[in-house]
């Protein structure tokens, strides 16, 4: 498990309200939104507690910094907790923090191949007024989750930051959009052989050959790429500051313009290293987003100038309109009608602004760039299967855990519900009745709680991909639901585990025995709350096969009997069965 503070670092972009209306989107996906709470808000529903937030955060005007808190709480791909356990782990992380008494929404999102809770805090006391910033918060947020995966029996996560600050958002990017960043590839191509250099010269010669410069910017050193990327030394490693490099190699020299012709290898913003090629995949999507940029730009200068025209319109009506009134008579009427052109004028105005703003957003949202990831995540969406080999190749993905289906070999296309989402890690979410089938290529994984019909769709995709003998893996509850939904819809599989191929043998077989109720069904009325000797049973079976017990012949009247002899013998005939079943229950306690 991973908890995650994302801060704003403008105050003009801190929105609480943004914050959970994107918490809180389903965005037309089945199985993106799970759980939503409010806490510590008057209102009942997530509209009325971002009005009551607002409210709050308008009553404190001393805060210059962001007064909204966002928080992501991760846990491993595979790990599925249940809903008390999710409210308890988010109660438990806010009280760590300090925010125990503040105002907050909470989502549970299962989009990705993590399931992660999105929390919006309000840093404003909703009494006080006071702003709450917590102090040190990664390292409070390690501690609280070492606890909770001790105290939940969840999978430990390295809560030890490997890096930070620029290095880990570099990290992060080369993590999320799927591009080399500057610091990655230093590492991976040239960080030893800058650190050998023995003088500022030799240093300045290494830099240069692969297609850097190095040169000092205020206290401090920067590396310059040949694209303008530029970086501070000291990201790439402590001993490479500019103090520990005068300590090492003497006061900093500068060195000439550095040479292009030089350089025997340069950074270049591409994809991170993958199991495929996908030189191919990059150009395209190199031409795509310059095309993007031509568009947009091109319905940008179109939209500008309607907007021009609407406006030269608008005011040479109002133009017509004064000299109209120009040639009226009266004074009072005249300056009445000129102050009603003028405010139309205005309205007129403001109505063409405000269109060409919704105008400008729209363009920009249908014309926005995108990451290389996500232009993947895209591709693969519309059904480009090569794109979708491009996100499971990459280091990220390494594939489904839990309640998994699988087989051997490797499997065939076959038919699909419909699909809900593709992640970056290229895992197809499918719809399943009220569940989530996921696909990663090699195995299926059903959501944690599915039904029988989820179980039963995940079977026959697993049938129709890999073959009749499939491997189950997960819960003992996950393979009992498998086992009764392949016995159920009758499908032609096997398992490989031959402790579930036995079970499930042995529960077809138990459905075709003929006049056996099932075990656990509740007795007609009349045999309930009695025990039936031998010569009361119904049926009996020998070797396999069940003999009926024949239906008693039916009582006639014996000619010349009166009713009195007749109710003496039946007496009789009650006592002497009563006694024949005392000697056999005596005869089975013996036994």
């Amino acid at each position: 498990m991973i908890a995650k503070h994302v801060p704003m670092r403008s105050l003009g972009k801190s929105d609480f309200a943004g914050l959970v209306r994107y918490i809180s989107d389903a965005q037309s996906k089945d199985h993106r939104l799970g759980h939503v709470q409010v806490t510590n808000c008057e209102a009942g529903s997530v509209r009325d507690a971002i009005t009551e937030v607002l409210a709050t955060q308008l009553l404190n005007t001393r805060a210059a910094s962001d007064k909204t808190y966002h928080l992501i709480v991760s846990f491993r791909a595979g790990e599925q907790p249940d809903t008390d356990t999710l409210k308890a782990i988010e109660e438990r992380i806010c009280n760590g923090l300090g925010y125990g008494e503040h105002q907050r929404v909470s989502a549970v999102h299962n989009d990705t191949d993590n399931l992660h809770i999105h929390i919006a805090i309000n840093k404003i006391h909703p009494t006080r007024h006071t702003i709450h910033e917590p102090y040190y918060p990664h390292r409070t947020l390690a501690d609280l989750c070492e606890v909770l995966e001790r105290d939940y029996n969840l999978e430990r996560d390295n809560h030890q930051p490997r890096q930070r600050g620029a290095a880990a958002r570099a990290a992060d990017m080369e993590q999320h959009a799927g591009v080399e960043s500057l610091v990655g590839w230093i590492k991976r191509e040239c960080l030893e052989e800058i650190r050998s250099a023995a003088s500022w010269a030799e240093l300045h010669q290494v830099m240069q050959s692969n297609g850097l410069e190095l040169r000092a910017r205020g206290n401090g050193l920067v590396i310059e790429a040949g694209d303008g990327t530029t970086i501070k030394a000291s990201t790439l490693a402590r001993d490479l500051s500019k103090p520990a490099l005068e300590k090492r190699l003497g006061t900093f020299e500068a060195t000439a313009k550095r040479q292009a012709q030089q350089a025997q290898r340069s950074y270049q913003k591409k994809p991170v290293r993958m199991r495929v090629d996908t030189t191919e995949l990059y150009a395209r999507y190199q031409s795509e987003q310059k095309g993007l940029s031509v568009a947009r730009a091109e319905a940008l200068a179109e939209a500008k100038r309607r907007k021009d025209r609407a406006v030269e319109d608008a005011k040479r009506k109002a133009a017509t309109k004064r000299a109209a009134i120009k040639l009226a008579t009266g004074g009072v009427t005249k300056r009445l009608l000129y102050s009603q052109t003028s405010a139309g004028l205005r309205n007129d105005l403001e109505a063409i602004r405000k269109q060409y703003d919704q105008e400008r957003t729209k363009l920009y949202q249908g014309f926005q760039r995108r990451q290389w990831a996500d232009w993947l995540k895209q591709e693969a969406m519309n059904g480009d299967s090569q794109a979708l080999d491009a996100l499971r190749a990459r280091e990220a993905a390494q594939g489904l855990k839990g309640d998994t289906l699988t087989g051997q070999g490797k499997a065939k296309p076959g038919h699909a519900p419909v699909i809900d989402n593709i992640t970056k890690k290229g895992t197809i979410i499918y719809r399943a009745g009220k569940t989530a089938v996921r696909d990663d290529g090699n195995r299926l994984q059903v959501s944690c709680g599915a039904g029988g019909d989820g179980v039963q769709v995940a079977l026959r995709m697993a049938m129709e991909r890999y073959g009749e003998c499939l491997t189950v893996n997960g819960s003992p509850e996950f393979k009992a639901a498998v086992i009764r939904a392949a016995v159920d819809s009758k499908m032609p599989i096997t398992f490989a585990d031959p402790g579930l191929e036995k079970r499930r043998q042995a529960l077809i077989e138990k459905a075709r025995r003929p006049g056996v109720p099932p075990v656990g069904q509740e007795p007609p009325p009349h045999r309930r709350n009695g025990l039936r000797n031998l010569s009361q049973v119904e049926g009996l079976r020998i070797e396999g096969e069940a003999v009926q017990k024949p239906a008693p012949a039916p009582t006639q009247k014996p000619a010349g009997v009166s009713e009195q002899e007749q109710r003496k013998a039946k007496l009789r005939a009650e006592m002497e069965a009563k006694k024949q079943d005392a000697k056999g229950k005596g005869v089975a306690d013996d036994a």
